[in-house]
């Protein structure tokens, strides 16, 4: 993974590099950490880096007229859903990550797992909760479930349940962020995350928590979530994980890098979950972990993703 792994790479680059980070979407607040994490890791590889807010006013003037390189650090609606990444591509700006298909349909939790299960990839069972009416036979089925907004990410309106009233006031909070809900059947077992940079797989993390689920609290703010690298499977076992995630990863049209989040149930058996096109890069981050398991620090990172964007048809 090492930056310098093209000769003099950096030559590449015509003049600073915009790093958009914040915007306006329910993921502000991390995209703000992640965004600065990553300017000071730019700078730290002698890379002009700038942050530029898309939530201000006139971000978009900025940077079509002062750049030619971005560096996307946004979560959520707006930054991480193929809306920016079709701005960029018009505009003829590079930018790290997927491009616009591969983002739009990652952000969409139900598009993603109809793809998966088309082909043949495990991943929990579902159901989309248009109305009330929808919850109905929800728990007779599953007995406990997972509610979600269709389109966010950090675990943000997320709520698990195992009664009708649950069910109902999870459906009430999900539908603050989103207007597209889906409930997904709750898979009882050891959480993974397996995070991929150019065309090599890093080694999975499993995470534990003592919250009921790993919920935004668990992710950014707790310093009692535990997370395992090794993560504890044995190699042929973390091989098939890999090759599971790098399927899920490739299905639906990813670059750049990413990360897959997969639960394995009380047989071991894996589902996927979701692809994040724009994971979280703070203090509490997995990408950075799986990197550092392999010998790569915060900044060679950072300036790895940056160097895979450049010159790539999107």
């Amino acid at each position: 993974m090492p930056a310098g792994a093209e000769h003099n790479w950096q030559a590449l680059l015509q003049g600073p590099v915009a790093v958009l980070l914040g915007g306006d979407s329910a993921e502000r607040a991390v995209s703000l950490r992640t965004g600065h994490a990553v300017v000071a890791a730019l700078k730290m590889q002698n890379i002009n880096a700038v942050a530029v807010d898309t939530g201000a006013q006139q971000w978009m003037q900025e940077v079509l007229g002062n750049y030619k390189h971005a560096f996307i650090a946004l979560h959520g609606c707006g930054g991480e859903d193929g809306r920016i990444q079709g701005l960029l591509d018009y505009a003829g700006i590079s930018y790290t990550g997927s491009g616009v298909m591969a983002s739009a349909l990652a952000m969409d939790k139900v598009r993603t797992k109809l793809l998966w299960r088309g082909m043949s990839l495990p991943t929990p069972e579902f159901k989309l909760l248009e109305n009330i009416d929808d919850c109905q036979g929800i728990l007779d089925r599953w007995r406990r479930a997972v509610v979600k907004p269709v389109h966010e990410g950090s675990s943000i309106g997320i709520s698990m349940v195992s009664s009708p009233e649950e069910l109902l006031t999870a459906f009430a909070e999900a539908q603050r962020y989103d207007t597209a809900i889906m409930a997904e059947q709750y898979i009882s077992g050891a959480e993974y995350t397996v995070a991929i940079v150019g065309e090599q797989v890093l080694p999975a993390i499993r995470l534990e928590t003592d919250h009921q689920f790993y919920d935004y609290d668990a992710k950014y703010t707790s310093d009692s979530t535990r997370y395992f690298s090794p993560c504890g499977l044995s190699s042929e076992r973390e091989q098939t994980l890999q090759q599971l995630a790098l399927q899920a990863y490739r299905a639906v049209g990813c670059s750049g890098w990413g990360r897959v989040d997969v639960m394995a149930d009380e047989q071991g058996d894996f589902s996927l979950l979701e692809v994040n096109t724009v994971p979280g890069m703070t203090d509490h981050s997995l990408v950075p972990m799986a990197a550092k398991a392999v010998g790569v620090e915060f900044d060679l990172l950072v300036a790895t993703i940056l160097r895979l964007s450049l010159g790539k048809q999107k």
